[in-house]
């Protein structure tokens, strides 16, 4: 018994022991399987590597050789190629060689005659001389033309202001302008008035009233009609000397047609005025429903009240409907909320704020 009571006693010891040692040998047999398997990979890794390495170099001959074989069989055939252009250009350039002398023999020999293309050069220079002369000629002729033209418009002028200032002629007894006694010899002009005569304005011809009724009255397409009066022959007097317009003018200016002016011409009930008063009323009539009311809507909420007529005065606004009933103190709020009623709201205005308006906004 005692015996087995010591055995008892050291068999925790004993199962601790068996542990531990199961435990080192398990530890042992892990170390020695890692060093296994690392030894295995490295000896395998190098037994693959070198099996690669070998791979490798005989790929690299076989390209090597492969690659080789490609480029000599390409430069074989640019040298073929090189060859082949090198002859056709030589051939080319003897071709050229003889079709240039032949062409050059033909075109001096056929064509291009040098002694019969050095007289027609010489017959058109002749040629182009003798035009350029006549074209010179008679540029020359038109310029001494014009010129002449111009001369005898301005002396055709000259005469004409030397008849029409014909009243600016010395008399004996008074100097013209243009003989001034300072002068050892009269001037041109005065010469020039001595020597033409007044202008005298032609008398207007009068048509015979009975030129168009004759012609058209064998034919009998109208009925003659004859005037009651004709119009008086002009006096017969002669223009007194001075600096006085001309007849024709003054008639063109007499009896110029009327121009009346817009507003002349314009009638009172013109349409561009009736249009005006149309507008003018129709801005009216839309002017007082400019601020359309929208039932249950906000859209004039964000806008600036206008003021009554009641309570403007002259010198500024008055207080009436500010201070006494319409002033608004937050301060003295005792909530923020609406006051909540005993008796049930309306419905119509529950929906205040919830639903649409008419015009499609949101209210």
């Amino acid at each position: 018994m005692a015996a087995l009571a010591r055995l008892r006693a050291r068999l925790p010891a004993l199962r601790e022991e068996y542990f531990r040692r199961n435990r080192c040998v398990d530890e042992d047999r892990k170390i020695k399987y890692k060093a296994a398997v690392k030894i295995q990979s490295w000896f395998r890794g190098c037994r693959v590597r070198a099996y690669l390495r070998h791979l490798n170099k005989m790929v690299i001959c076989i390209q090597k050789r492969w690659r080789g074989y490609q480029s000599r069989r390409y430069f074989r055939k640019i040298v073929k190629t090189a060859y082949f252009i090198m002859k056709m250009n030589f051939y080319n350039e003897m071709a050229v060689r003889i079709q240039k002398r032949w062409r050059g023999y033909y075109v001096r020999k056929y064509i291009h005659n040098y002694y019969a293309l050095k007289k027609y050069l010489e017959a058109v220079s002749v040629n182009n001389e003798i035009v350029r002369n006549e074209l010179q000629e008679y540029a020359e002729m038109n310029e001494n033309e014009r010129r002449k033209k111009d001369q005898e418009k301005k002396e055709k002028e000259k005469k004409y202001q030397a008849r029409k200032m014909h009243y600016l002629l010395s008399t004996e007894q008074i100097a013209g302008i243009y003989n001034s006694p300072f002068r050892k010899s009269p001037d041109p002009m005065e010469l020039l008035l001595r020597q033409s005569k007044p202008l005298s304005h032609r008398q207007q011809q009068v048509k015979s009233p009975f030129t168009d009724e004759l012609y058209d009255w064998p034919t009998c397409k109208r009925p003659p009609t004859f005037h009651a009066g004709e119009p008086l022959p002009p006096i017969g007097r002669q223009k007194p000397q001075g600096p006085f317009r001309d007849t024709a003018e003054v008639l063109r200016q007499r009896y110029k047609p009327l121009e009346p002016t817009l507003r002349v011409a314009t009638s009172i009930d013109s349409p561009l005025g009736k249009a005006r008063a149309e507008m003018k009323r129709e801005e009216w009539r839309n002017h007082i429903h400019d601020n359309e009311f929208l039932p249950f809507s906000s859209y004039h909420k964000n806008e600036k009240y206008d003021p009554s007529i009641h309570r403007s005065g002259k010198y500024g606004q008055e207080t009436y409907g500010i201070k006494h009933f319409r002033e608004v103190q937050p301060n003295k709020w005792v909530t923020g909320k609406d006051f909540q009623t005993v008796s049930p709201s309306i419905v119509l205005f529950e929906k205040f704020g919830k639903t649409y308006s008419r015009c499609g906004q949101i209210v």
